[in-house]
C-alpha cells in the first residue's frame, strides 16, 4: 500500500474539547447519598451501651470474640451471663466479646 500523498488529520478542529470523546463523566469522582450510614458510634446507643476507646490491638481467638484496633471505639454492653472479665463489643455490624483491659469506657 503507497501511502505517499494521504495526510491524517489528529484533532482538527476538536482542540480540548473532550466532550466529542464519549468518556466525559465516565469516571466521576464518589459521591455519598443522604442515606449512608454514620460514622459516628454514639448514633445508636441505647440506655445500657457505652463507648469505649481501645487501647491495644487485640485479635480475636475464636468466633465469639471481636478484633481489636488501638485507638477505635466502640459500643460496649455488659451481659448478665459474662466472665466480669469481658464485655460485648459492637463496630458496626460486627460483635463480639472484648477484653475489659484492652478499653477506655468513655460515657
Amino acid at each position: 500500500m503507497n501511502m505517499k500523498g494521504m495526510s491524517i488529520a489528529v484533532g482538527a478542529g476538536n482542540s480540548g474539547d473532550s466532550s466529542r470523546s464519549g468518556f466525559q463523566g465516565v469516571f466521576s469522582s464518589p459521591t455519598t447519598s443522604a442515606g449512608s450510614p454514620s460514622n459516628d458510634v454514639s448514633t445508636f446507643i441505647n440506655s445500657n451501651q457505652k463507648r469505649a476507646r481501645v487501647l491495644y490491638d487485640y485479635d480475636a481467638h475464636d468466633n465469639s470474640e471481636l478484633s481489636l484496633m488501638a485507638d477505635e471505639v466502640i459500643i460496649i454492653s455488659q451481659t448478665d451471663n459474662l466472665d466480669p472479665d469481658w464485655m460485648i463489643g459492637e463496630r458496626g455490624l460486627q460483635k463480639g466479646k472484648v477484653p475489659i483491659a484492652y478499653l477506655e469506657i468513655l460515657n
